[in-house]
């Protein structure tokens, strides 16, 4: 396969993939794109492999973790109309986009890795084994990252159905 022909193929979910783990569609496409300059030089070698996607994905998350520029305060959340360009669903209900903008604010309040590690578990659907393996750590680290996550948004996002009695 040519670096085109993967490009071709393979460029629209390496895009959502990169919009999920960073929540900003600009972002997703800098990164992206920073890491399709280094994979098209390093095109030999990584058009070998047997998984060549898993390879790059892997170069995404690394630079989204090490991903320097901050976001500023004037910064806006990624509008639903935004992500419909990446294949997701343009329309919701109000009240369940306010939902998500709230529990999207506090994922991007996380460390990296935790933000990470939440994407690539609930929106991927990858095993810990494999997140480890994307992350270069062990699966005992993704478990940790995990559920500090998750313990630091219970206790920021309230519960579905969890009145106080």
């Amino acid at each position: 396969m040519t670096f085109d022909e993967f490009m071709t193929a393979r460029l629209p979910a390496l895009l959502r993939y990169a919009a999920v783990l960073t929540g900003d569609v600009h972002l997703a496409e800098d990164i992206v794109q920073e890491v399709l300059v280094r994979t098209h030089r390093k095109w030999r070698r990584i058009g070998t492999l047997d998984l060549p996607e898993r390879y790059v994905r892997r170069m995404i998350t690394n630079e989204f973790l090490s991903w320097r520029r901050r976001k500023s305060s004037q910064d806006m959340p990624v509008a639903p109309a935004d992500m419909a360009e990446f294949g997701f669903e343009a329309t919701d209900m109000a009240g369940r986009y306010a939902e998500r903008d709230a529990l999207s604010a506090q994922i991007d309040r996380l460390p990296r890795a935790q933000q990470a590690v939440l994407v690539l578990r609930y929106i991927c659907d990858l095993p810990d084994a494999e997140i480890a393996s994307l992350m270069g750590c062990r699966p005992s680290s993704v478990r940790s990252y995990a559920s500090r996550a998750l313990a630091t948004l219970r206790t920021v996002v309230p519960l579905e159905g969890k009145g106080s009695r």
